[in-house]
């Protein structure tokens, strides 16, 4: 089994949302992701989807969005984005997906030696600057909910099973310093930690490791298209 992961797709069958008008990488994105997923997914491989799937306001109309993927090898893991609107209650998702989709908030889920947990997270400030009271607000929330996905995680993990944790926002600020979300990692010992949300930036490193723990940044158009190997 092999890890592959790829963010914000940004998918929008029903409704139709140009994406190539943010730049050249966006142009034919889906035709290039499907392709190369097609070479190198295989129907026992996980591939990680971590936010901003579809542009659907309604979890009715995300459902072509979902049909487009369904045919394609490997199991698919989602977890809520800050444009994944369509997104109700974790029960209605469940339900509603096709088969061999998978959706976490703020729990875990367990696949032979691998345990994938994931939250949304929020905007970490960057040294000098302040969130507004509403957005502290949000991401003390979001802190408290990637501890419940990390104790979830924690309680699966019987025989030494790693531990990946999705987010949809950097849980780190562009100088990389430790923080809340940070600590939890170390806490929990987690081996990986896989995000998107990022665009456009030209100078990003897409892999690094922090105090013991490996960081995927995989946002599409960050990763030229092409679903990137998750190495635990």
């Amino acid at each position: 089994m092999k890890i592959f992961a790829i963010g914000d797709l940004h998918l929008s069958v029903n409704n139709p949302k140009p994406m190539d008008i943010f730049g050249e990488k966006w142009e034919g994105y889906v035709e290039k992701i499907f392709s190369d997923w097609q070479l190198k997914v295989k129907k026992e491989d996980l591939v990680l989807i971590p936010g901003d799937f579809s542009w659907a306001m309604k979890l009715e109309d995300a459902k072509p969005d979902f049909m487009l993927l369904k045919n394609l090898p490997g199991k698919k893991i989602l977890i809520r984005g800050n444009h994944d609107y369509w997104w109700n209650s974790i029960s209605t998702v469940r339900k509603e997906l096709p088969q061999n989709f998978y959706a976490i908030q703020n729990d875990a889920l367990k696949f032979e030696n691998i345990i994938i947990c994931g939250t949304r997270g929020w905007t970490v400030p960057e040294p000098n600057t302040s969130l507004s009271d509403e957005d502290q607000k949000i991401l003390n929330r979001e802190i408290i909910r990637l501890e419940l996905t990390l104790q979830s995680a924690k309680k699966m993990q019987t025989n030494g099973e790693k531990i990946i944790c999705m987010m949809h926002f950097p849980p780190l600020n562009f100088k990389r310093i430790p923080n809340k979300f940070t600590e939890l990692f170390k806490k929990y010992e987690v081996s990986t930690v896989v995000f998107g949300h990022l665009h456009g930036y030209k100078k990003v490193e897409l892999h690094f490791k922090l105090e013991g723990v490996n960081y995927y940044l995989v946002s599409c158009d960050m990763v030229e298209n092409k679903l990137i190997n998750i190495e635990v």
